[in-house]
C-alpha cells in the first residue's frame, strides 16, 4: 500500500535552500527556469519534526561523522582520560568495519545514519573489549608518529591498512550497535553503508524536489546596515551586501510505501501507525531553514492533495509543464493539479485508488467527489489514516 502526498505551497520572499554560490536553487522544467527546492532540504526538514509529531527521541536517528567525539565524551564521563577515550573510540570503529576519514581521524569515513542510542551502544561496546581496543589505539598512534616522520610512506597502502574485515563475533556486534529497526527515519528515508551492505536499509518514502508551477526569475536585495555606535557627524553605512531571493509557488510530492516501511520496522505495527502518521503530518509541515530569521518565509500548504492506493505512483509534476501564469498563483495552480490528476484517473482508471482526500484553504477543488473533499487539515490526516487500515 503507498500514500502518495501532493502539496502546493506558495512561499514569499525567501532563500529556503541555496546553491553553491548562494542563490536560491532552480531547474528548468518545461522549457521555463523554475524554483526548485532540493529533496534532501525537504527531508531534513520534515525529520527534525517527528519528535513533535508523536515519535519519541529513542525511535528517531541521527546522521552524523562525529560518532568518535560523541563516543568519546561518553566515556569520559565514565572516568576514561580524553586521550584514551578518543583513541579507544577510533579503534573501535575500525573493529567494526567502519572507515575514518584519511585527514581528520576524529571523523568516520562518511555520514553515517544511526539511531539516537547508537553512542551509547558503541561505548559500551568500548568498555567491554577496552584492554584490546586500548592496545590497538596505541599501536595507531605509533603509526601515525612514524608516517609523521616518514613522508614517502605510500598513502594507498596506509588506507588499506587502517580497514579490517571483522570476524562473525565483531560483526553481530556491529549489527546491534547499527540496529534500525525502532529508528523511524532510517527505515523512512534508508541508508547505505558502503563498508557492509548488510546494514543497508531501502527507504520506504521516496520525496521529490520541489518545484515552482510557474516561471522564476531570481532577484537579489541590496542592503545596508548602520552601526548603532557611530558618531552623529559621521553618515554613510557600515556595511553593504546582497541576498539572493524569489517568490514562489511550488508543487511538492512525496510517498510512502507502507509495505517497505513494515519490513523495515520488523512488523512492529504499533510502531509503524505512529511512523506513519509522524511522516504525513510533518512533511505537511516541513519547511526549510535557509535565511529564516531575515525573511521568515514561514508559510503552510495551501492545497493538499493525498492518495492510498495498493499499488503504482503518480508524480503530478507534468501539470506544470506549461508553466502557470495566472495572477492567482495558488488557484490556478490548484485547478492544473486537479485537472491533471483527474485526466490521469479518467485514462488509467483508479482500480487500485482505495482513497482520494483533498483540502484547499483558498481554492475550489473541480472534478472531486463531495466525499474526497476534507473541510480540514485534521479531517484530511484521520481520513488517510483510516483509509490504510482498510
Amino acid at each position: 500500500m503507498i500514500i502518495e502526498l501532493h502539496l502546493l505551497q506558495s512561499f514569499p520572499v525567501s532563500n529556503l535552500n541555496r546553491d553553491d554560490v548562494g542563490q536560491p536553487k532552480t531547474a528548468t522544467f518545461g522549457g521555463q527556469l523554475r524554483g526548485r527546492i532540493s529533496s534532501q532540504s525537504l527531508k531534513r526538514s520534515a525529520r527534525l519534526l517527528f519528535q513533535r509529531h508523536g515519535l519519541e527521541a529513542g525511535e528517531t536517528g541521527v546522521r552524523t561523522k562525529r560518532l568518535v567525539a560523541s563516543t568519546a565524551a561518553l566515556l569520559e564521563e565514565r572516568g576514561r582520560t580524553h586521550t584514551e577515550a578518543v583513541g579507544v573510540a577510533q579503534s573501535a570503529l575500525v573493529a567494526l568495519g567502519l572507515g575514518l576519514d584519511k585527514r581528520r581521524p576524529a571523523l568516520t569515513e562518511y555520514l553515517l545514519f544511526v539511531g539516537n542510542d547508537a553512542v551509547s551502544l558503541l561505548a559500551d561496546y568500548c568498555e567491554r573489549d577496552w584492554s584490546p581496543l586500548a592496545a590497538d589505539a596505541a599501536a595507531r598512534a605509533r603509526a601515525a608518529e612514524k608516517k609523521k616522520a616518514d613522508s614517502s610512506k605510500d598513502d594507498l597502502t596506509e588506507d588499506k591498512k587502517s580497514k579490517v574485515k571483522p570476524d562473525k563475533a565483531t560483526l553481530e556486534e556491529a549489527a546491534r550497535i547499527l540496529d534500525a529497526s525502532r529508528v523511524v527515519d532510517v527505515a523512512l528515508f534508508g541508508r547505505m553503508i558502503a563498508d557492509n551492505k548488510d546494514f543497508n536499509v531501502n527507504a520506504a518514502s521516496q520525496v521529490a524536489h520541489a518545484i515552482s508551477t510557474h516561471a522564476v526569475v531570481n532577484e537579489y536585495d541590496y542592503y545596508t546596515a548602520v552601526d548603532d555606535l557611530q558618531p552623529s557627524d559621521e553618515s554613510g553605512a557600515d556595511m553593504i551586501g546582497t541576498v539572493d531571493f524569489n517568490a514562489a509557488c511550488y508543487y511538492r510530492y512525496a510517498n510512502l510505501h507502507l509495505d517497505q516501511l513494515s519490513h523495515n520496522l520488523r512488523g512492529d505495527t504499533d510502531l509503524m501507525a505512529r511512523a506513519t502518521r509522524a511522516w504525513l503530518d510533518a512533511f505537511i509541515d516541513a519547511v526549510p531553514s535557509g535565511k529564516q530569521n531575515s525573511m521568515a518565509a514561514l508559510t503552510p500548504p495551501e492545497t493538499l492533495l493525498v492518495v492510498v492506493r495498493d499499488s503504482g505512483a503518480w508524480n503530478l509534476a507534468n501539470a506544470f509543464l506549461k508553466p502557470v501564469s495566472d495572477s492567482d498563483l495558488m488557484v490556478a495552480s490548484s485547478r492544473a493539479l486537479l485537472g491533471h490528476f483527474n485526466r490521469i484517473r479518467r485514462f488509467y482508471g483508479d482500480d487500485g485508488i482505495r482513497a482520494v482526500v483533498a483540502a484547499s484553504v483558498t481554492a475550489e477543488l473541480d472534478g472531486l467527489a463531495e466525499g474526497e473533499l476534507a473541510p480540514s487539515r485534521h479531517e484530511l490526516v484521520s481520513r488517510v489514516l483510516a483509509a490504510t487500515k482498510a
